[in-house]
């Protein structure tokens, strides 16, 4: 019996995901965003399974290489666009779709000399004040772009929603409606809804739409649980209980003593801690499952170990497994009580947790030439 934590990715699940993705936009095409090694879950892997989506979005240069070399042919949009003439020579031999998000770029698209066109999505900032041109720009922006020579078709215009994960907030319908008034004859397709977007804002469900976090199975609301959205977790994080211990009235726990024992009682110790990727500010309470029954963190979670309450489960025994997120109990509400978010403790898990992957066919997501070039 392996006491290595384990994290099972489940495509199977991932696959439904994507299914819900098309039942909120059945009208979009689906860029998946597999950026961060995939939100943690495996980048090549969740591309593999991920074939029914129309392309993939990543957020660096490196990580759309390591897609093309793994055989991954359908359109990357590489979310952060390049920097230097080298990487733009590189992301147009890669065949991949970049994102302009600064008049930088427009310039280096101008000066540089490529030997084909490339597919150019313009970044809109529409109110979240992070990247992208401003409003009033963009009618100069898209005219040098037509003019620069290097473009494959009109540039697309995009934006990114800044508080659509707060249910009726209303900045996410100004934000749709600021970039659809941008549209016109010399612009091309539309792409605004992420998955929070897509889910709650019916006017983010653009011609492109860029789900994330909901294709992994979280939810990407501040409140509320995936399953409401009809989502599956992806990721299920496992570890074993590798010592019991009959701790006394009074006895301190862990580092620094700050849980101290109520009453005689039982304490599962757990071969996992935040060498592993979980939260190591996640408080006492914090919910874990052994065997199907949920059981509170105590003390302080150490570099690979985190102690368990087993007093609701006086019959645990040694090697049984324990469930940290994932089938059972929402990453989403693990991240809550830790005071972070699901897509921390997803993209966190350390590379000595091993990986398994379930229905997982080790096919490719390949497309034809047309589609590899962003058509």
């Amino acid at each position: 019996m392996s006491v290595v934590p384990r994290a099972v990715i489940d495509h199977a699940a991932l696959r439904h995901n994507l299914r819900r993705v098309r039942h909120y936009a059945p009208h979009s095409r689906v860029l998946a965003v597999i950026k961060a090694n995939a939100y943690g879950h495996g980048m090549v892997e969740v591309a593999g399974s991920l074939g029914e989506a129309d392309g993939f979005a990543v957020a660096r240069l490196e990580e759309a290489v390591r897609l093309r070399e793994a055989g991954v042919r359908k359109p990357i949009l590489i979310l952060g666009g390049v920097q230097t003439g080298a990487e733009l020579a590189l992301a147009h031999h890669q065949e991949c779709d970049l994102v302009v998000h600064h008049l930088a770029q427009i310039e280096l698209l101008e000066r540089e000399r490529l030997t084909g066109a490339v597919r150019v999505w313009l970044k809109v900032d529409t109110g979240m004040h992070r990247l992208g041109i401003l409003p009033d720009e963009v009618p100069a922006a898209l005219a040098r772009l037509l003019d620069s020579g290097a473009l494959a078709g009109p540039p697309r215009l995009m934006t990114h929603l800044g508080n659509a994960d707060v249910l009726g907030d209303p900045l996410a319908e100004r934000q749709c409606a600021a970039l659809r008034r941008l549209a016109g004859p010399e612009t091309g397709e539309l792409s605004i809804g992420n998955s929070a977007g897509l889910i709650a804002c019916p006017a983010s469900r653009s011609d492109w739409v860029r789900p994330g976090i909901m294709l992994y199975g979280a939810s990407p609301f501040s409140e509320g649980a995936a399953a409401d959205q009809g989502l599956q977790p992806v990721m299920t994080l496992r570890a074993r209980l590798i010592a019991l211990r009959r701790c006394r009235r009074g006895d301190a726990v862990g580092y620094g003593g700050t849980y101290v024992c109520p009453e005689d009682m039982p304490v599962g110790v757990v071969g996992i801690g935040y060498g592993d990727g979980y939260p190591r500010h996640a408080p006492s309470g914090t919910p874990a499952l052994v065997g199907g029954v949920r059981v509170p963190l105590i003390g302080r979670v150490s570099m690979d170990l985190i102690t368990l309450d087993l007093r609701g489960l006086p019959g645990a025994r040694l090697g049984d497994a324990v469930t940290l997120w994932g089938e059972g109990l929402p990453v989403e509400e693990v991240a809550r009580a830790a005071g972070t978010i699901a897509y921390e403790l997803l993209c966190r898990v350390s590379p000595r947790v091993a990986v398994e992957h379930l229905g997982w066919t080790g096919e490719r997501a390949r497309g034809n030439d047309g589609e590899a070039k962003g058509a």
